[in-house]
């Protein structure tokens, strides 16, 4: 059974650093490209940061330079790095592994979210 569990999200002012974490278990991690989405309230859920098997990355252009996302093969670990973080970046926060759909799609595997908030 796949399982992901998001972990890291909290309350931080304008400006500051957060690292969220994605434990995932099961066989899927070394094979399948993964991201992490995000819901504001009241938007939809966007695609924030994607890496594929090889290590290849991209960005939401609103994020890109100040977020990173990596992932540790040794301990079936993903991470997005958030540096100089905005208000805008506030919402629940997803992990997301291709399940062979696409990454993204409503069919994959996914977290239970965790939530990043952003103010003064």
């Amino acid at each position: 059974q796949v399982q992901l569990v998001e972990s890291g999200g909290d309350w931080v002012q304008p400006g500051g650093s957060l690292r969220l974490s994605c434990i995932v278990s099961g066989s899927i991690f070394s094979t399948n490209t993964m991201g992490w989405y995000r819901q504001a309230p009241g938007k939809e859920r966007e695609l924030v940061a994607r890496i594929s098997r090889s290590g290849s990355t991209g960005y939401a252009t609103s994020v890109n330079g100040r977020f990173t996302i990596s992932r540790d093969y040794a301990k079936n670990m993903m991470y997005l790095q958030m540096n100089s973080l905005k208000p805008e970046d506030t919402g629940v926060y997803y992990c997301n592994a291709d399940k062979g759909y696409g990454l993204g799609a409503p069919n994959g595997y996914w977290g239970q979210g965790t939530q990043v908030t952003v103010s003064s």
